[in-house]
């Protein structure tokens, strides 16, 4: 037992993947969604006032007239894609969460909302189609590993029209400067975020390179000891946009966020809007 626990304690390689399913398993992913779904909680997703705030800006900026294919990458449970369908796209979201895929096709279902849903790993994407406009919102990107990076940009690119716009977002370095290193045990006697039964969680946060961070948290139960990573790239305006040129985009526009905020050096996040 004691091996098993410190070697899940270890600090992995940079970027290594966890074994462990996180986006499908039944309790961790029924979290996420609930998570997902709070309007006033910023972790899943952000806050229900920014969100409206940011898809009024992007009408106004990629016009669903001139832009109407949509591609939302990483779409959870469609929180975004139903408010872009609402403005007038024609959306296609696409996510590895099945539970966050399903509630979404259920609710555009309600609504009636013709969306289309696929549950898939988007690094994996291979559409026969191609879109006039992708986002991938909530630093997504940065949560990829360098090669996956250079993976998702250039499939984004070979699926958008020429003249097609690609809006992003990540986090800024001052994000990272405000990162803390620490570690900290919790004891969940009644279940919690990452079980519905007893555990202990060790939350650990480390700086790797720097730019680069990860929350490490290891889960220890009665029948079970298993590692979970989260990692985050942190940018400047210079590095994000030498990994969108390279995969062949020009910039479009720069700001602190995707509602369209002039940018400032001491935002916590950088987004940009690419075109093909």
């Amino acid at each position: 037992m004691f091996d098993s626990i410190s070697k899940s304690l270890e600090k992995p390689p940079i970027y290594t993947k966890a074994k462990a399913a996180f986006w499908n398993d039944e309790h961790i992913s029924k979290q996420m969604l609930k998570a997902h779904l709070d309007p006033e909680f910023e972790g899943a997703s952000r806050k229900l006032k920014f969100i409206q705030e940011s898809v009024i800006w992007i009408k106004e900026s990629v016009s669903p007239v001139k832009y109407p294919l949509l591609l939302d990458i990483g779409c959870g449970p469609g929180i975004y894609a139903e408010k872009f369908s609402k403005e007038g796209y024609q959306v296609t979201g696409i996510d590895y969460s099945k539970r966050s895929i399903d509630y979404a096709q259920q609710s555009a279902s309600k609504q009636n909302l013709d969306i289309t849903y696929l549950y898939e790993n988007y690094l994996d994407m291979d559409f026969k189609k191609v879109f006039d406009f992708a986002t991938m919102i909530y630093c997504d990107y940065g949560a990829l590993s360098t090669s996956d990076r250079k993976t998702i940009m250039q499939k984004v690119y070979n699926h958008l029209k020429s003249g097609g716009k690609f809006l992003l977002d990540v986090f800024s370095m001052e994000k990272y400067k405000n990162f803390q290193e620490n570690q900290i045990w919790e004891s969940c006697p009644v279940g919690g975020f990452w079980r519905n039964d007893e555990y202990i969680a060790l939350n650990k946060n480390c700086k790797y390179s720097d730019t680069v961070t990860l929350e490490h948290i290891s889960i220890i139960s009665k029948n079970e000891i298993t590692a979970y990573y989260l990692w985050n790239t942190y940018f400047t305006i210079n590095t994000l946009t030498a990994e969108a040129m390279e995969a062949g985009f020009k910039v479009s526009g720069l700001y602190s966020d995707v509602a369209g905020n002039n940018y400032q050096k001491n935002s916590a996040t950088i987004a940009i809007l690419l075109e093909k």
